[in-house]
């Protein structure tokens, strides 16, 4: 990468940022609600009715943080590349900056990671202070705080997959047959490790990428509850990072010679 095309993706990844910054308050509506609202439920109403154990919080909020940062960077990354393919076009002022065509692509699933990342630390107080006696020690802040790029470059990456294949008018059945799944199967509101008994449906979650990051949040923050050994869940993030952001790419510059 020369000095021209370096300077020129610092500035477009400023002016995403910057876009952002102005729009903070929607933003962070949108990646704070749902979270929320399943944290407050299963976490907080659940467990004082007795309905679930008094642990439970402390397994489920290291899940949610990762489904918000995971999540955050696909839907980040996934809907801008639908609408400025098929509708506002501007990725066409995008490719006509003097950088190459993969690092436009490049920039996209970072603009969508750093949203993501953001997405998974603002739910980290917002759990603290709706869970009662959850708290994290310092000495997990820098790993956990890795463990969230690291899944937050997954979600971009697999949304750049699902942006460049998507059709426009398939837009509406986007949340029912990728979204949905992909929340549902993750590990998120359980530990994977303890599915034996549903044997199927461990398989299944376990080709989820989103699985391991939550599995590797848990074995940072409650290593007592059983867990994919760590070196696991993080050889299969960054070796999802690779393939899907190869193929993510492929399928940006497939879309923009098209």
């Amino acid at each position: 990468m020369n000095s021209v095309s370096l300077r020129t993706f610092g500035a477009v990844l400023w002016r995403d940022v910057f876009v952002t910054g102005r729009e903070m308050l929607p933003f962070l509506a949108q990646v704070i609600v749902q979270p929320f609202f399943t944290l407050f439920i299963f976490g907080k109403v659940l467990t004082s009715i007795g309905y679930v154990g008094g642990n439970y919080a402390e397994i489920l909020l290291p899940g949610i943080v990762a489904l918000n940062g995971f999540l955050g960077a696909l839907q980040n990354t996934t809907m801008p590349l639908i609408m400025e393919f098929s509708w506002t076009r501007e990725i066409e002022d995008r490719l006509l900056a003097p950088i190459s065509v993969p690092l436009v692509a490049v920039e996209k699933m970072l603009f969508g990671a750093l949203r993501g990342i953001v997405a998974a630390l603002v739910m980290v107080p917002v759990g603290f202070l709706i869970l009662d006696g959850v708290s994290w020690p310092a000495s997990t802040w820098l790993p956990i705080t890795g463990i969230v790029v690291l899944g937050s470059l997954v979600g971009a990456a697999i949304g750049m997959v699902i942006g460049t294949s998507v059709p426009p008018q398939r837009i509406n059945i986007l949340f029912a047959v990728i979204l949905m799944p992909l929340m549902f199967t993750g590990s998120t509101q359980f530990p994977w490790a303890q599915l034996d008994h549903l044997r199927w449906f461990q398989v299944v979650c376990a080709l989820n990428p989103l699985t391991y990051v939550s599995e590797a949040m848990r074995a940072e923050l409650v290593p007592h509850v059983p867990h994919i050994p760590i070196w696991v869940s993080l050889l299969v993030i960054v070796a999802s990072c690779g393939l899907f952001g190869a193929l993510g790419i492929r399928g940006f510059i497939r879309r923009a010679l098209n």
